[in-house]
């Protein structure tokens, strides 16, 4: 029964569900029990060195034996003075530990999971889970749980010593203690409950003012500033009343304790000094019940709060817990891992090289947050070596494609082959290490040009970097970022050379910052090129970049994408004339398909979206 009730208990606070995480710091926990419960024994010895004091030298007037009383009291202050240290230790590594374990659990089986998953979850709840999760349940198993035993043990050692000294007095103590944790844990509750209305409220005000930042643009261009100032005001009126409430309740909950802790003194010292004018107890015995009753109050409060915090503690425990049981929509076969490795520790040597044929047999798909089917039944045969040029409406299902060869989600049903193998039959990072994708949206890591465009390549040099900066005519940009004078004009062919190589250390910013977006564009293709991939994805991206560029990027990806399999989603129907195949997607199926040539001939749905573009084009050269 015993066992059962632990169980309930650990399931209670879903301290059940950390064990894995907590047990390779047993010993580390183990000693910081045992030194907090020794800690707790010597906080309750105190009032009786006081009561030795009392009844010895001061009621029998003698200092016989004070030198021995004095080194023992000492010994006592500096033995709790070093494990006092000791326990800090141990409960500061517990804590960090602890939270950088989760912390690297929870990003490693973050990378793990499937596109679907950040689709249906925001940054901001995954960036919660990773950092704020990991550091409440850090400080739980390690400060809370050692306060709680702390003190717990001091309130239990003490009543321990009453009750031994005078059961009579020490009834009245236990009666007030009772009463004074009735009292506190009332007003607790009422705080709690408050404190999690305020932390919701903050994190609305916190996307408020993450809107009112990142949106400021927009925000301008509508005229919405009065609406956005007013909606911010709204929510931090609401937030002061709250706060104002849990003032209150914390108040109450002060004078509380202050109260409960005055009235214990007075009960020992109206009863106690009854029983001391009677002779019953001496001055040394009331001088304990005194210190019990002004110091027990406090480390029940502190247990109070220390298991709303636990019970609290309990939601953070439960949504990292769910993260890291989060199954990936994508997942690699064990079969397939024995072969090939998973994505931390590849076996490279077992590794084919992929040729690049791709095709889509029977596929449906649907995505696994939709109700519909984005494809069905589609079919396609790509040989490799071509140029696939795919357009059509936006959510016709173009991008679906490419995810698709990508593994970025896996067909609901039919079957994907590349080079005529089951795609699944091969790892994911297998499949990845030969792709070059280039999103319409760039994003850069935080860190130098060079770092940046190495990911694709570790082990590449600077000229075989510079090579691939000019091949996409991102030479220029980098060079700018390398000149001192690079609001002074153009670059001096002279220094260009050099300014190329100074700009490849220079900082890109977080996600990119420093650089436009057509910069960045242009820095995501030197970098997937440079990877020297076997499939090319071009996911619109020449949409960020002006006429001029386009046209000598275009001049490069002709060069690139010879003898590689190629998919280009555009949405400017002329950047993909030379393509080999242009696929016409629509409402996820291939409307037409053939040569720009061709396509224009049929004058069907291509030809319609071709020459609607063509004279949007001619109007704004006009305007």
């Amino acid at each position: 029964m015993k066992d059962k009730d632990q169980t309930v208990s650990l399931r209670f606070f879903g301290i059940s569900r950390l064990l894995p995480y907590l047990y390779p710091y047993r010993g580390r926990i183990t000693r910081m029990v045992l030194l907090a419960l020794i800690c707790s024994v010597i906080d309750v010895s105190y009032p009786l060195f006081n009561r030795y004091v009392l009844d010895h030298f001061i009621a029998e007037g003698t200092l016989q034996g004070l030198p021995a009383f004095i080194v023992l009291y000492v010994a006592v202050l500096l033995f709790q003075a070093v494990i006092n240290d000791r326990t800090m230790i141990d409960s500061g590594t517990v804590e960090m530990s602890v939270d950088r374990d989760l912390r690297n659990k929870a990003f490693h089986h973050i990378q793990t999971l499937s596109f679907s998953y950040f689709n249906q979850n925001s940054v901001g709840y995954i960036h919660a889970r990773v950092m704020s999760d990991t550091g409440k349940i850090g400080e739980a198993v390690s400060w809370r749980m050692m306060d709680c035993i702390w003190n717990g043990s001091y309130i239990l050692f003490a009543i321990f010593v009453m009750c031994r000294t005078d059961l009579q007095l020490a009834l009245w103590m236990i009666a007030l203690l009772a009463v004074s944790g009735l009292l506190i844990a009332l007003f607790q509750k009422k705080l709690v409950a408050v404190n999690r209305v305020i932390r919701e409220m903050n994190s609305r005000i916190t996307g408020d003012f993450n809107e009112g930042i990142t949106g400021a643009r927009s925000i301008k261009l509508l005229g919405v500033e009065e609406k956005m100032q007013r909606e911010f005001e709204t929510d931090t009126e609401a937030i002061r009343k709250e706060s104002v409430r849990a003032v209150r309740y914390s108040a109450m909950l002060i004078s509380t304790v202050t109260l409960m802790s005055s009235a214990a003194l007075a009960v020992v010292l109206w009863q106690g000094g009854i029983m001391t004018r009677e002779g019953i107890i001496r001055i040394g015995t009331l001088s304990v019940f005194v210190s019990y009753a002004v110091g027990m109050v406090e480390p029940l409060q502190f247990i109070i709060q220390n298991i709303s915090a636990f019970i609290a503690i309990q939601v953070n425990i439960e949504r990292l817990t769910n993260l890291l049981a989060e199954p990936a929509d994508v997942a690699d076969s064990p079969e397939v891992i024995e072969r090939y490795g998973d994505s931390f520790t590849p076996k490279r040597e077992n590794w084919e090289p992929l040729r690049g044929d791709i095709e889509f047999r029977d596929v449906t798909f649907r995505y696994p947050d939709g109700e519909e089917n984005v494809l069905e039944h589609f079919n396609l045969k790509v040989p490799h070596g071509r140029n696939i040029a795919i357009v059509g409406e936006t959510g016709a299902g173009k991008s679906t494609l490419v995810n698709l060869i990508c593994r970025f989600y896996e067909p609901t049903e039919g079957v994907l082959l590349i080079d005529g193998r089951d795609a699944r039959e091969r790892s994911q990072l297998w499949l990845h290490s030969h792709l070059g994708y280039v999103l319409q949206t760039p994003h850069l890591f935080s860190g130098t040009v060079r770092d940046n465009l190495r990911y694709g390549r570790p082990d590449a040099s600077d000229e075989e970097i510079i090579e691939a900066l000019e091949m996409v005519s991102a030479a220029d940009v980098v060079a700018r970022m390398g000149s001192q004078d690079q609001e002074k004009g153009p670059i001096r062919e002279a220094s260009r050379d050099a300014m190329i190589r100074k700009g490849l250390g220079c900082d890109v910013g977080e996600g990119g910052s420093h650089l436009s977006t057509g910069e960045k564009q242009l820095l995501s293709f030197a970098r997937a090129l440079l990877a020297d991939p076997r499939l090319l994805i071009l996911d619109e991206a020449t949409s960020s970049i002006d006429t001029l560029t386009e046209k000598a990027i275009q001049n490069a990806i002709a060069v690139v994408t010879k003898d590689r399999t190629s998919f280009v989603i555009a949405h400017r129907l002329s950047t993909i004339t030379n393509a080999d195949l242009i696929l016409v997607v629509r409402d996820g199926k291939i409307e037409e398909r053939g040569t720009h040539n061709e396509l224009m001939r049929k004058r069907g749905y291509y030809y319609a979206l071709y020459t609607r573009q063509y004279e949007e084009s001619i109007l704004e050269l006009h305007q």
